[in-house]
C-alpha cells in the first residue's frame, strides 16, 4: 500500500502539486488521469523516489521512496513514457538488467514478447517505436515487482498491440501489486484500470472504484437530454449523459465521460464522493 499525505512539489516557483493526499491499495490497477500539466508524471517520479517532496510524505509499505533503499527498489519498476533505443538485442538487455530485480523471469519476458509478436533477438535500435515500447513493457511485467508505475504505456502502440497490452497486464502482474498507470488514452485501458484517480494541481478530485462510481453516478445512453445531467455529449443516435444516481440503477461507466464530468464539476463531484 502507498500512502500520500499533504504532498507538495514545485519546479522553482512553479507549483506542480500542492497538498495532495490519497491511499493506493495493494492488488489494484489505478488509472491516473488528469489534464496536461497537473503533475501526473511528477507524481510517478515522486512515488519511485526520483524526486523529493517539498512538503508532505510518501510511504510505500512503510518506506520513504526517496531513501532509495535497495530492498525497496528491487520491488519497484517505473516505466517512463519515453524509452531508449539501445544498441543491444532486447533479450541481452533483459537478461543483463533483470539481475537487479530478484523476481524477474526471463521466461516470462520471452513469453510476453511472443504474445506481442516482437522478436527478442532484434536490436532495440532497429525496432519501430511500437516494438521498442513493447519490449520495455514486457520487461516491466516480467520484473514481478510489488509496485509497478507506468507512464502512458500505450503511446506508440497500434490497435492490436493495445489489446495485447491489456491481456498481458491482466495475465502477468502479481495479485498483491500496487499498479499505477498514467494515461490520456482512457479508451485503451477502460476495461483494465480500477480504481480511477483524477488529479488536479491542488487536489485529488476523485479516487474511487468503478463500483463506487456506478453507485453514485448514472451513465445514461438515451436519446433525450436530461435536466439533471452534469455532463452530456452527443453520440450517433443519441447522447451519453452523466447524472447523480438517485435511483440506484446500475450503468456502464464511461471513463472519458467521467473525466469530463469531474473536470466540469470539481467541487460538486468531490461532494458526491465524500466519505465524511
Amino acid at each position: 500500500m502507498i500512502e500520500i499525505k499533504n504532498l507538495a512539489f514545485s519546479y522553482g516557483k512553479t507549483n506542480v502539486l500542492d497538498n495532495i493526499s490519497m491511499t493506493l491499495e495493494a492488488g489494484k490497477i489505478y488509472g491516473l488521469l488528469g489534464e496536461n500539466g497537473v503533475g501526473k508524471t511528477t507524481l510517478l517520479t515522486l512515488l519511485c523516489g526520483l524526486k523529493k517532496p517539498i512538503e508532505g510524505s510518501i510511504s510505500a509499505g512503510g518506506v520513504d521512496p526517496y531513501r532509495r533503499l535497495p530492498s525497496f527498489l528491487e520491488n519497484l519498476y517505473y516505466l517512463p513514457d519515453e524509452v531508449a533505443p539501445l544498441n543491444s538485442s532486447a533479450l541481452d538487455w533483459a537478461r543483463n538488467c533483470g539481475k537487479f530485480w530478484p523476481a524477474f523471469s526471463l521466461d516470462t519476458f520471452n513469453n510476453i514478447m511472443a504474445e506481442f509478436e516482437t522478436d527478442p533477438l532484434q536490436k532495440m535500435k532497429a525496432m519501430s517505436a511500437g516494438q521498442l515500447k513493447k519490449a520495455y513493457i514486457a520487461f516491466a511485467l516480467a520484473a514481478g515487482t510489488q509496485y509497478l508505475l507506468m507512464d502512458e504505456p500505450t503511446n506508440g502502440l497500434d490497435i492490436p498491440s493495445k489489446a495485447q497490452f491489456r491481456a498481458a497486464i491482466m495475465k502477468y502482474t502479481r495479485e498483491d501489486s500496487t499498479i499505477v498507470i498514467s494515461t490520456h488514452q482512457v479508451r485503451d485501458l477502460e476495461n483494465v484500470i480500477d480504481p480511477i484517480v483524477i488529479l488536479d494541481r491542488r487536489d485529488v478530485l476523485l479516487n474511487a472504484s468503478i463500483a463506487e462510481i456506478s453507485e453514485k453516478l448514472y451513465f445514461d445512453y438515451g436519446t433525450e437530454l436530461r435536466s439533471d445531467a452534469l455532463y452530456s455529449e452527443r453520440l450517433p443516435g443519441g447522447f451519453i449523459q452523466v447524472c447523480p444516481n438517485t435511483s440506484g440503477k446500475e450503468s456502464k461507466v464511461n471513463v472519458e465521460a467521467l473525466f469530463n464530468t469531474v473536470h466540469n464539476n470539481k467541487e460538486l463531484v468531490k461532494g458526491i464522493f465524500s466519505h465524511e
